[in-house]
């Protein structure tokens, strides 16, 4: 299972076996998850533990008359012994069927789609890479975690669809901490190592390390003009992909986002997001068979296409359209704006800047209404020129407050952020922000 193609070809040979070995009326879906990535934690700037995992698996699930069953088979790269296991996951399916009720909700993709994307990037030498980051960190207390590799994913049908996906990609997750406990967190994630693209996000992490030596300021709560850095701002559009743009959420009344899709509130002009499949590093098909095409779901503010997934499709009606069991975005990319970097210190003026934001949750959900805290890298800034670290503050603000009225601009560059999640495997996601410039967040603690 070293190459692509090698797995590619050992997937379609199991699927060939199973497409040959089933009993009418039966059919199946076939799903296949694997990934070849390399694993470095620093500590003091050092390197304290690497490793490789190289790991692939099977989802395999069997239907008749309207049951289905569901099976995880761990494959072993051997062609017979994944065979046998395969053959072993279809006779426990074939058994446990018949004790199933059916499933009203059950909405097969019965076209024999095709869909093949291999993104072969080259992948940074890995000694090449641990050279890098530890002249940058020279003298610094780094930690860190480094993964990279590529991941595949694979989709097969007994109605003749087959689907390989595979793409390369590398994450660097890394905080720098003072002496006085206080940190900066950053990354540096994508498809193409660039030496200088690393110094460029090491150096702007350094610069805010030195301003942490300052005094912490303590601000009084009230409203206050802030930047929010990407990675802020993806933790405020990671909650509201929290059922936000979910067919099932919205026709159920439950979604966030229920009054931008009603119509009544809207965001900025300036905001338009998309679910961009095309060069991200999800696969263009779901693990139900649903071939995945690019989304609008905002268009300059307004509420545009919804995630849709098959049980939604067949409870409301709708058209499926390829997301996943939790309609969540898995490819998001925001429009940048005019806002250039060497500016932001600038046009804030005075008031926060905000490098991260930390365990937020819902105030009032309907209202879309977010409260979180403040954490690593936040400083105070008068007059465009960074004054002190700034102790944690709890925020409660409203997304259409922050994504609407009181935005400002948006940043002309934007960041890839990865999922750094390695929770069984590592994760596609991915979402691909610019900065935004509000002209006030509301700080209550």
């Amino acid at each position: 299972m070293s190459t692509a193609m090698s797995q590619a070809e050992q997937f379609q040979t199991l699927v060939d076996w199973l497409r040959g070995n089933l009993r009418e009326p039966e059919q199946f879906t076939l799903g296949y998850d694997a990934e070849s990535s390399d694993f470095i934690r620093f500590n003091h700037a050092k390197v304290r533990q690497a490793g490789h995992v190289q790991q692939a698996s099977l989802s395999f699930k069997l239907i008749n008359d309207g049951r289905h069953a569901d099976l995880g088979i761990t494959l072993a790269g051997d062609p017979q012994v994944d065979r046998r296991r395969l053959a072993e996951g279809l006779e426990q399916l074939r058994e446990t069927l018949p004790l199933l009720p059916q499933d009203p909700y059950l909405l097969l993709n019965h076209t024999g789609w095709q869909s093949k994307n291999v993104q072969d990037h080259p992948l940074p030498d890995t000694g090449q890479v641990v050279a890098e980051i530890a002249r940058a960190a020279e003298g610094l207390d780094l930690v860190g975690f480094y993964a990279a590799g590529p991941i595949s994913r694979g989709f097969a049908s007994s109605a003749g669809a087959f689907g390989w996906h595979q793409a390369n990609s590398f994450n660097f997750d890394f905080s720098l901490f003072h002496a006085n406990g206080q940190a900066v967190k950053a990354s540096y994630a994508g498809h193409d190592w660039s030496s200088a693209g690393f110094a460029k996000r090491f150096e702007q992490a350094r610069e805010q390390l030195d301003y942490l030596s300052r005094p912490l300021r303590t601000l009084a709560p009230g409203q206050y003009r802030a930047y929010l850095a990407p990675a802020a701002l993806e933790e405020i559009i990671g909650m509201l992909c929290w059922g936000g743009f979910s067919a099932q959420s919205i026709a159920s009344k439950n979604s966030p986002l229920q009054r931008l899709y009603g119509g009544e509130s809207h965001f900025s002009p300036l905001v338009s997001l998309d679910e961009k499949v095309t060069g991200s590093l999800s696969p263009a098909f779901s693990n139900e068979g649903y071939p995945r095409s690019d989304l609008t779901l905002i268009n300059a503010g307004k509420a545009d296409a919804q995630l849709i997934n098959s049980r939604s499709a067949a409870e409301y009606g709708l058209s499926a359209n390829g997301a996943s069991g939790g309609e969540s975005p898995s490819a998001l990319n925001m429009a940048s704006g005019s806002l250039v970097q060497e500016e932001i210190l600038k046009r804030l003026g005075t008031g926060l800047y905000i490098s991260n934001l930390w365990y937020l949750n819902y105030s009032d959900q309907p209202a879309a209404r977010l409260t979180g805290m403040t954490r690593f890298a936040t400083f105070w800034v008068e007059n465009g020129e960074i004054q002190a670290p700034v102790s944690t503050m709890r925020f409660d603000d409203s997304a259409y407050s922050l994504l609407g009225s009181q935005l400002e601009a948006l940043t002309r560059e934007r960041e890839l952020i990865l999922s750094a999640s390695t929770y069984s495997q590592r994760q596609t996601a991915s979402a691909l922000l610019p900065g935004a410039l509000v002209s006030r967040l509301t700080l209550t603690l």
